[in-house]
């Protein structure tokens, strides 16, 4: 497994009554519900089985934060959220897919197939500097 993580952020506070509020928001007001990552990959008990199966197949380590959580972890991020970053070994954060790309996407399979379009980017960048760097530094 890569030292490399995806972090996916959601739009909510953590704790308890928090994600009480967020389900029943969820349930009564979808249409108003502020987290699109949360809604799709979500139902109102928990993780849906269908993400949590592409998760697993995933090369790389994945962390969850909530809104509060995460800008106690990375304070200067300044992205929309909810977002989905890439967390190289250095510790630094690079957005992979933005609040306004999230809310476009209605499904599992659609945010599924988004990441994989973007790890597949990433894959291409990181070839193309190691032979920059090769080339640069024979």
């Amino acid at each position: 497994m890569n030292r490399e993580k995806l972090v996916f952020v959601y739009n909510a506070d953590g704790g308890f009554i928090n994600g009480i509020m967020d389900s029943a928001h969820k349930l009564f007001a979808p249409s108003t519900y502020q987290c699109a990552l949360c809604a799709v990959t979500h139902g109102i008990i928990g993780m849906r089985s269908e993400w949590k199966d592409y998760m697993r197949s995933l090369s790389y380590e994945t962390r969850f934060y909530h809104r509060d959580g995460f800008h106690k972890e990375w304070p200067a991020a300044d992205a929309k959220l909810p977002a989905i970053f890439f967390e190289a070994e250095a510790e630094e954060i690079k957005l992979l897919i933005s609040k306004e790309e999230l809310e476009a996407v209605r499904s599992v399979g659609q945010l599924s197939a988004l990441l994989g379009r973007r790890i597949a980017d990433l894959k291409r960048e990181n070839r193309k500097a190691l032979s920059q760097s090769q080339v640069a530094n024979p």
